[in-house]
């Protein structure tokens, strides 16, 4: 099985007022398998995106533990459009296509 190229996957999003990211839902690689889906702030996940670990969004394939089907890179524009957003996203605010809401 080839290593994936990614750090974690956000599965769900759940947005607050005014269209900002309130917190994901995400499964964190461990190794050579993944964790069990918890939830991160937005305030969290701007920090491990600014600490360089590569996002994606996606979903886990039912049975197949480690295995997932991987959408595009989250990225985060900092400076004064503050957005986190997926690579395939230009916009002044925080959009994950490929996440399901919450």
């Amino acid at each position: 099985m080839a290593r994936a190229t990614f750090d974690a996957v956000i599965e769900a999003v759940h947005f607050g007022t005014r269209g900002r990211i309130a917190a994901v839902r995400v499964y964190q690689r461990r190794g050579a398998a993944f964790s069990d889906r918890f939830l991160l702030e937005r305030s969290a996940l701007v920090e491990e995106l600014k600490r360089g670990r590569r996002f994606v969004t996606g979903q886990r394939k039912p049975f197949l533990g480690s295995v997932f089907e991987a959408g595009p890179q989250v990225v985060y524009h900092a400076g004064d459009r503050d957005v986190v957003a997926t690579s395939d996203q230009d916009g002044d605010k925080d959009s994950l296509s490929g996440a399901l809401l919450f």
